[in-house]
This record gives structure tokens, sequence and C-alpha cells, in this order.
């Protein structure tokens, strides 16, 4: 028996957008400049924003509920590094048994709400066999093996193509801004692909050689539909993830929550540096 949460039928129309942006605009006239979205382990990265309002996604009509442990599920409204913003502390997964359209429901609010670049974070396993977990990495391409894609259903016009072009998803100016903030602040950052499975579980040791043969340089369970999305909406989109585990088949050891979430702590900081520098120049 399938899962059914309230409003999935709905979610992706252009009614629901409408509806869940009456209730961010009754708390907060702020007009984004840009969106970001902190996954597991980066929710800290809110205390650096100089917050208007918080609003928990229970408060948005349509916004789906984080079950995810380190993802606060709420909105913040606020400024940082001089740029108003509006921020995702916690996101969704297709494995909670959400929708996809669900999933990136969000995405759809932020642009509305007139946010015209994202800056997607994620925590994820490394499989580049030369870097090491709290390693930041710019997403430079992905790869979807999610086996389902948020466009898929009836097309609303008002959200853009309906076959959007994913040559370059990750905007080529943004991606030079945050390598140049990089090298000025002393940051390590890698520049890989990143490939989104399903979850929950992590993966065997023959399915990391097979995402490394094609091509993958991290893995993660998160970011590609909510990218699809943005990216049919017109955003400028940065990937930026945080290497927090180790995934080499010849060495794989099991894998600890705890541990993991403590690395994409630690390496919060180097993030907040790297946000903070690209939205100063944007």
């Amino acid at each position: 028996m399938s899962v059914r949460f309230p409003g999935s039928e709905h979610a992706h129309t252009a009614a629901a957008v409408d509806a869940a942006v009456a209730a961010v605009r009754a708390r907060t006239a702020l007009v984004p400049d840009a969106a970001l979205i902190l996954g597991t382990g980066l929710g800290g990265v809110g205390k650096a924003i100089a917050v208007e309002c918080t609003i928990p996604y229970g408060d948005i009509p349509g916004f789906p509920l984080s079950t995810v442990e380190s993802h606060a599920g709420r909105l913040l409204v606020g400024t940082l590094a001089g740029r108003r913003v509006v921020a995702m502390q916690g996101r969704f997964h297709r494995y909670e048994g959400y929708a996809l359209q669900q999933v990136t429901f969000p995405v759809r609010v932020l642009r509305a709400l007139g946010a015209t670049t994202l800056i997607a974070s994620n925590a994820c396993g490394g499989m580049h066999p030369l870097w090491a977990p709290g390693d930041l990495m710019l997403i430079s391409d992905h790869i979807n093996l999610l086996g389902d894609n948020p466009l898929i259903g009836p097309h609303e016009a008002a959200f853009g193509d309906r076959f959007p072009d994913m040559s370059a998803p990750y905007d080529a100016a943004l991606c030079a801004l945050a390598r140049q903030v990089a090298a000025e602040r002393g940051l390590t950052l890698r520049e890989g692909v990143y490939v989104a499975v399903p979850g929950p579980n992590l993966e065997t040791r023959a399915e990391y050689r097979m995402l490394r043969a094609l091509g993958a340089d991290v893995v993660g369970m998160s970011t590609v539909p909510e990218v699809i999305v943005a990216v049919q909406s017109g955003m400028r989109v940065l990937g930026l993830s945080i290497i927090t585990d180790q995934c080499l088949p010849d060495t794989l050891e099991p894998a600890n929550l705890e541990r993991i979430i403590a690395t994409a702590g630690a390496a919060e900081p180097h993030l907040e540096t790297l946000v903070r520098g690209v939205l100063e120049r944007l």
C-alpha cells in the first residue's frame, strides 16, 4: 500500500504555489536576491543569517514536513553578506515517501518569491580516491539515478519549458565566483560530478564501483530534483557539497550517521565562508 501525503496531487500546480507565496507574504515583504537550500548537517549556516522572520514549513500550504534528523524544517528570511536571502533549513527526499513534485515544490515557491539565484548544498559520500571527508566540492554536473523526474506529469506553462535544456545546469559565472572566493580565502574546493540515488540505504561496494565507473565523484540522495526545477524556472544555480565519508570499495567501512553529521558540522564554517563570498559578489 503506497503512502499518500496531503496535497500531493496539487503540489505541482501554479495555484498551489500562489497559495504558498501568499502565506509567506503574510509574514514578510522581503524579496530575496538568492535562495539557499541547507542540507544534512548544514542547518547551522542559518545562524549566520540576520533573520527577519522564521516560518515553520507546517505554516506554508503545500510544503512537506522534514522527517530527517538535523533538518529543522523551517524557512529563514533575512540578509546574509549584504544580500536578501530566503533559506530552507532542511530539505525533502524521495526516500521519505514524497513524490519529486513535493520535494521540489519549495523551489517553485522560492522562485515565485523573487529569488533568481539558487545555492543548493548537501552532504555526500566521496568516491574520488584523492579527496577526504570534510572537503568542499563544487558540483560541475550531475547524474540522475533517482528513477524519477519532478517534471513528469501535467505541464504548467507558467513554470517554464516543458523540455528544459540541461547542458549546463550549474551556472558558469557562479562556479567561477566560487573558485575565486575559495582561492582568495585559502579554501580547498574540489570540483566534480554528483550522482543522486534514491536511498535511504547506503551503497554496496559493487554499487560504488558502478557509480564511479559512470563518472561520478560523489553520491547523495538529494539536490538533483531541486536543480532540475530551478533550471526550468530560469534560476541560476550553484551546487556545493561537503564530503562526509569516504566510499572507496576496497577500504569501505560501515557508515556512521553521527560521524557523518559531525563531519558536515565541522566543515560548515568553510561552506559559510564560501557562500558569504559568493553572495557578496552577486
